[in-house]
């Protein structure tokens, strides 16, 4: 009896054994962070990712265990010749990420040292198109072109690069040298160009002050000549009426009108000798009172 009991609890205790072993065999926990490559008979069979999976016990092995996290190659530096021909070193960096574990995995065997190889090879392609001056002014488009170069030619690998940073041109001194005295030739002909333009421009002012003032004294001029006409005009138009009245009186009243259109001359001319500056003697004709008689009686006869 005491044989049968301990058969049988060993029994339970085996069963009970090989139910956690199983239990322990046939459950996977994945990390948030990781993915997991199952192989069966050493032949991939699928990807675990993150949470709680099941496997087919002591069948199913967990042969890798990958990081999804983006990650960064270490730095490094390349030598590389511009297209102008100068010789610089060029600190690089990527950043990717694994998003295809079992092409990461079975595809290739070092994938920190094929992205190295590949970066590269980008980056020297993608300096040698430019010359030294654009290869420092366009450091971002260029990591954007390494990046899209580098993200197709690791897409096989089934890794994403998310970017690529070119964090440093290392220039010898010779050449540093040489772009300071580009540097300053530079400065001294732009300092000469905006001496000329501001010559240029001064005296393009001056020519157009006096071009204005041209223009003004014309404008002056033509007015003044304008007035000048105007004021013969109005004047000729006077004489004019003048004359009309006159013969329209000479018709009407005859010779008396005559004589007045003639003494009114001779009063007006003595006016005038009188009011000049330069008349020290007047000789006045003795028959003035006679004239000027001559004129009342004149205006007289045409009144009536």
């Amino acid at each position: 009896m005491e044989t049968v009991i301990t058969l049988t609890s060993v029994s339970t205790i085996l069963f009970l054994t090989l139910s956690i072993i199983m239990l322990m065999k046939g459950i996977r926990i994945v990390p948030q962070s990781k993915v997991f490559i199952i192989e069966r008979f050493g032949k991939y069979t699928k990807t675990l990712t993150a949470g709680l999976n099941f496997l087919v016990p002591f069948l199913d092995v967990v042969r890798h265990k990958i990081s999804i996290l983006e990650r960064q190659l270490p730095e490094f530096k390349i030598s590389v010749i511009t297209k102008d021909n100068v010789e610089v070193f060029l600190e690089a960096t990527v950043f990717y990420r694994i998003l295809d574990a079992a092409s990461s995995v079975y595809r290739i065997e070092d994938v920190d040292s094929a992205l190295h190889t590949s970066a590269t090879s980008i980056i020297r392609s993608a300096a040698g198109r430019l010359d030294l001056d654009a290869l420092q002014s366009s450091r971002e488009s260029m990591n954007i072109e390494i990046a899209e170069n580098l993200r197709t030619a690791a897409k096989i690998w089934g890794i994403e690069v998310t970017r690529t940073e070119i964090t440093d041109v290392i220039i010898d001194e010779t050449t540093k040298e040489a772009q300071r005295l580009q540097l300053n030739a530079e400065r001294q002909r732009r300092a000469v160009i905006a001496e000329a333009e501001g010559n240029k421009t001064s005296k393009e002012l001056a020519a157009d002050a006096e071009l204005y003032s041209a223009q003004r004294e014309a404008d002056a001029i033509r007015v003044k000549a304008e007035a000048e006409a105007y004021e013969i005009e109005i004047q000729a138009k006077a004489n004019a009426e003048q004359t009309r009245l006159l013969a329209q009186a000479i018709a009407d009243n005859g010779q008396p009108a005559i004589n007045f259109e003639i003494m009114k001359r001779q009063v007006e001319g003595l006016s005038k000798i009188a009011s000049s500056d330069n008349s020290k003697t007047i000789i006045v004709p003795t028959d003035i009172t006679g004239v000027i008689g001559s004129i009342q009686t004149i205006l007289e006869t045409l009144k009536k």
